[in-house]
């Protein structure tokens, strides 16, 4: 591959996506909708990713590291971007142009098109599609002979004539460059058309005329250069980019049982023999290894799963899921949990900023925050870590082979020792050593004649 400069068209405005959130921010399975084209510049190769931003900087703190970002100053057109972008465009390498809307153009296309464009030793390279249905696209024209001779503008009334209108090949608004020829070409570039701007595709006149050769490469898949302008073509494109994500986990070996109720995000890793059941959410950068069982009805943002952790029914955010471990169902596990080997968080279970050590069980109607449980330890029905006192929160420590009673509070700051006993209704304030039993509660007193007293006629 030779040096690869991308630049991506990113400053429109928006307008008909009706939002106070700038169109490239919204996100499409878990990135940016202008995260897209710069994930599939990088996996190609791409030496320098250079994204053309508007002035209302807009992607101003918001692209990854190693991006550059130059502003259009003035709304003026795919040819006025390019120019933006000129100052970051060195003489001897190929540079490929993409949109910033089209998410779903890929590594492989962008490779592809740059292979096609140095084996036609072209000045420019267009990549075409052609479509049943070709409203609003910018036609295609050739000459007698096949040779592209530009792309006619739809945008307006006036811009293609009647004869240009019935053309089905279009252009997909994504180039491969000589960077030389193609500066050389921006200046050329004038707004003599109905919408008054300067329009990319208008190079390629100016470098036929130069006695640059033009070439053209069909994309296979329409699909790589579908564009959003609304809420509507985003549902479609989102829709595309999922089922790609969902094939792709399948073909890893992957179960997805009901594809079409599943949400499984771009940066999800999940491992081989791994089952995704019915209605479940995977999100962020979630992890998951070999032979898990996640949900149904299982929301994981941020997860780290080690392997054959069963999940149903259940709620992770940010939270360490360590091998053999199982959750739920209905439990709620928080940033800063991790639950170790073979350990459980069962029914109506929520944990926060806590550790639970190998072995240990929290299997019901309790609540664990900012604690640290050692190992094969059992908590009892309704225990409660009470970390938090008004003012500061608190943590409280349980040892190995602990067994607490049910309806145990536990107020922090707090330690039971290893092997401790707390008698079910305690309100454990003090520590308590290793091996003792721990009861804080009064004393049962039974009032014999209670009843025959409440009575009104007693």
């Amino acid at each position: 591959m030779p040096d690869l400069i991308v630049v991506i068209l990113a400053a429109g405005q928006g307008t008909r996506m009706r939002s106070t959130l700038a169109k490239m921010l919204h996100p499409i399975c878990g990135r940016p909708l202008v995260e897209w084209p710069i994930v599939a510049a990088r996996r190609a190769g791409a030496n320098r990713i250079v994204v053309v931003d508007g002035p209302a900087d807009t992607l101003d703190g918001q692209l990854p590291d190693g991006v550059t970002r130059v502003i259009q100053p003035v709304a003026n057109g795919t040819g006025g971007a390019v120019q933006a972008a000129a100052g970051e465009i060195g003489d001897g390498a190929t540079v490929v142009v993409l949109p910033g809307d089209a998410p779903l153009i890929t590594a492989e296309a962008i490779e592809a098109l740059v292979r096609a464009h140095a084996a036609g030793d072209a000045a420019a390279t267009m990549a075409t599609m052609v479509l049943g249905d070709p409203t609003g696209y910018g036609r295609v024209v050739r000459d007698e002979h096949g040779q592209v001779e530009g792309v006619v503008e739809t945008k307006a009334g006036g811009d293609a004539t009647p004869e240009q209108l019935q053309i089905r090949e279009v252009n997909s608004s994504i180039f491969a460059f000589d960077a030389a020829a193609l500066k050389g070409a921006l200046g050329e570039l004038r707004a003599d058309n109905a919408q008054a701007e300067l329009y990319l595709p208008d190079v390629l006149p100016a470098l036929r005329a130069a006695h640059h050769p033009i070439a053209a490469f069909v994309l296979d898949d329409p699909d790589l250069a579908l564009g959003v302008n609304d809420r509507v073509q985003l549902a479609q494109v989102r829709a595309i980019a999922q089922q790609r994500i969902h094939d792709a986990h399948g073909r890893a070996g992957v179960t997805i049982v009901d594809p079409a109720s599943t949400v499984i995000e771009a940066d999800v890793q999940l491992g081989e023999d791994t089952v995704v059941e019915p209605s479940s959410f995977l999100r962020g950068a979630t992890r998951a290894g070999r032979g898990c069982r996640i949900g149904p009805l299982t929301t994981l943002i941020g997860a780290t799963l080690h392997d054959e952790v069963t999940i149903p029914h259940s709620y992770v955010v940010s939270a360490e899921i360590r091998s053999g471990a199982t959750v739920g169902p209905f439990a709620y596990l928080r940033p800063g949990t991790v639950l170790r080997e073979r350990s459980k968080a069962g029914t109506f279970v929520e944990i926060k900023n806590s550790d639970v050590g190998a072995g240990t069980k929290v299997p019901h109607l309790s609540y664990i925050g900012d604690a640290d449980i050692g190992e094969d330890t059992n908590l009892g029905a309704a225990t409660i870590t009470a970390n938090y006192d008004g003012v500061a929160k608190h943590r409280t420590t349980i040892g190995d082979r602990v067994s607490t009673g049910v309806d145990t509070t536990l107020v922090a700051p707090v330690a039971l020792g290893d092997d401790v006993f707390t008698a079910a209704n305690s309100a454990i304030t003090r520590d308590v050593p290793a091996g003792a039993l721990g009861i804080a509660r009064g004393r049962q007193t039974n009032i014999d004649g209670y009843a025959d007293r409440k009575r009104p006629d007693g």
